[in-house]
Parts: C-alpha cells; sequence; structure tokens
C-alpha cells in the first residue's frame, strides 16, 4: 500500500468550525438594525430534497440566518433529488406566494430553469445554492466548486492506493450537475495517478441504491481497490457491499455528513470531502435579504472544501453536532 502522505490543496479549503460559528454570529451581530425592514419579507428556499442530512444543514443555516435576521424563511424540498419535476412544482408554487426572494438548489438545471426563468420575470430576485444553472437574470450562484471537490476526492484517493489499482466511481442522478462535476473531477486526478478506473456508474445519490451497484460491480471487479462516490450517502452504501464481502477497498465520499464522519472514526469510509451546507444555507438567506433591500451582491460566492480524513474528523463531527437539530 503507498503510504505518501495525502495533501490538502486549494484555496477554497473550507474554514474552521469555530470559524463558521463567529462567520455566522458576525453577519447576525450585522443585521440588528436591519430587523425592522426586514421583518415583511420573506424568503423561500427550494432545497434537492429534506430527507438527507447534507439538506438537513443546508435548512438548519438557513432557518439559522432567518431568525437571526429577522426575516421569514420557508425552506420546501421534494422527497427525493430524483424528484425533478416534484421540484419545479413546488418552485411554481412558491413564485405564486410572491416571496421577497427565491433561494434554490436545482435538481436538474435543463428542466427547472424554465421555470426559474419565470420568477425573474415575476420580479423575484433568484439565488442559487450548492448547483449552479445558467439563465439571464440570475442573481448569484453560492455553493462548492464542484470540480474541484472531485479533483480533492480523486487527489486523496489517489494517494492511498498504487499505480495501477483499480477504482470505482459512483454517480448521482443523471444529469445532476453537481454530482457529474464532481464525478469529471475525480476522473481525471485519478487518471493523472495511473489508477484504472474499471466502472462508473449512476446511483441516484440513494444510499440502497448505492449498495446494489456495488455488489453488482464486485461481481465482475472483486480486486477493486478504492471508490469515490459523488455523495455521502452513496459511499456508505457502497460501503456496506464492501464490507459484506469482507474486502479492503477504501471508500471516499462528499459532503462531510455526520454518519459519514462517524463512519471514518470507526474505520469505515476513508474519508470524505466536506462542503459548507450550513453555510449556504445561512449565507443564501444572508444574501437573499441584500437583495430584497436593493443591495448589490457578487454573482459567484465559493462555500468552500475541506478534506475529512482520520486526522481531523472528531473536530469536523464536533461542529456538525453543534448545528444538529
Amino acid at each position: 500500500m503507498n503510504t505518501k502522505k495525502i495533501k490538502f490543496v486549494g484555496a477554497a479549503v473550507a474554514l474552521s468550525c469555530m470559524t463558521f460559528i463567529a462567520g455566522c454570529s458576525s453577519s447576525a451581530s450585522k443585521s440588528t438594525g436591519e430587523n425592522e425592514s426586514s421583518s415583511n419579507k420573506s424568503v423561500t428556499v427550494v432545497l434537492k430534497t429534506l430527507s438527507s442530512p447534507y439538506w438537513q444543514y443546508v435548512q438548519a443555516g438557513a432557518e439559522a440566518a432567518g431568525k437571526k435576521l429577522g426575516v421569514k424563511v420557508n425552506v420546501v424540498g421534494p422527497s427525493a433529488e430524483s424528484q425533478v419535476m416534484e421540484q419545479v412544482n413546488m418552485i411554481q408554487d412558491q413564485i405564486s406566494q410572491s416571496p421577497s426572494a427565491l433561494v434554490v438548489s436545482p435538481s436538474q438545471p435543463t428542466t427547472v430553469v424554465p421555470v426559474l426563468t419565470s420568477a425573474v420575470k415575476s420580479k423575484i430576485p433568484v439565488l442559487l445554492i450548492d448547483s449552479d444553472a445558467t439563465f439571464d437574470g440570475k442573481t448569484t450562484f453560492i455553493g462548492t466548486d464542484n470540480a474541484t471537490a472531485g479533483a480533492q476526492a480523486g487527489k486523496t484517493l489517489g494517494s492511498m492506493l498504487n499505480k495501477g489499482d483499480k477504482v470505482v466511481l459512483i454517480a448521482g442522478a443523471l444529469g445532476n450537475p453537481a454530482t457529474d462535476q464532481r464525478i469529471k473531477g475525480a476522473k481525471e486526478e485519478l487518471v493523472k495517478e495511473g489508477i484504472q478506473v474499471v466502472a462508473e456508474q449512476p446511483a441516484d445519490s440513494d444510499k440502497s441504491k448505492a449498495m446494489s451497484v456495488m455488489e453488482n460491480i464486485l461481481e465482475k471487479n472483486s480486486d477493486v481497490k478504492g471508490v469515490f462516490a459523488a455523495n455521502d450517502d452513496m459511499a456508505l452504501g457502497a460501503l456496506r457491499a464492501v464490507q459484506a464481502k469482507h474486502l479492503d477497498i477504501k471508500v471516499i465520499g462528499t459532503d462531510g455528513t455526520e454518519e459519514a464522519v462517524q463512519s471514518i472514526l470507526s474505520d469505515g469510509l476513508a474519508g470524505t470531502i466536506a462542503q459548507s451546507p450550513y453555510n449556504m444555507g445561512y449565507q443564501g438567506v444572508e444574501n437573499a435579504l441584500k437583495v430584497a433591500d436593493g443591495k448589490k451582491i457578487s454573482s459567484r460566492i465559493d462555500s468552500g472544501i475541506q478534506v475529512i480524513t482520520k486526522d481531523n474528523a472528531q473536530k469536523q463531527l464536533d461542529f456538525l453536532k453543534s448545528i444538529s437539530k
């Protein structure tokens, strides 16, 4: 096994847990004089789903911002990330209620963009978080550079393996730009490291589906040495399949959820590329309020990433517990 040191790279590496908390507190402290003007405003946040820990962290951040800034926040999301039309219908419903601003994480941009465009035509500012999309009138995108996150995952996994080793890539729902970009970034880095990608399949960001996908892959590729999954739920599902066969396979996920971090501490997952979902939610509402008040904001706000392995997993777990409901 290659023991070369894992390198943490990228200027967008996320801030420490205490910095996250301090940053939110700082933003909140500046809002004291704005609460009166904010009390009659509302911000709607439409996420890809509310059924997974990752999106619940986004929801927690959005609701915390609403409470601190004195603005009404309504967070909704479909039953699963694959339910694209359910998300479209939710956005349409929220537009009909004329919120002061709309914060959206589009599941499938090509399908969702028309309804977002209709919101802009209705004079409702649209801010995107987590996943970007291109359309006229978009106010900003707040989130991770997913290609960079994927590349970092590829470098991290590659550093745990030897040249010539075989790996598997497990993607999200087809057409999901965030997970697609992560897979692309990881694949490019793994190939540079001389690692063989022997399978690349979607599992719809679902733990059970990922387990089934991995089981099928292992039937033909029992000598796999590594797995990169485009989110933590799929990584954990793949890990179940690996553990059931008692194989030594390094599994890396993406998102930095509490379950994934606990798995790392228990010698399950080898690592995860943590995003800043709480910050995305908080900054989404914070900037939506600024726009509703007629203020200018940046057209791109990078929320950063952080590589989580056994070395720093406990610190990440402590932070996640501090923001959990």
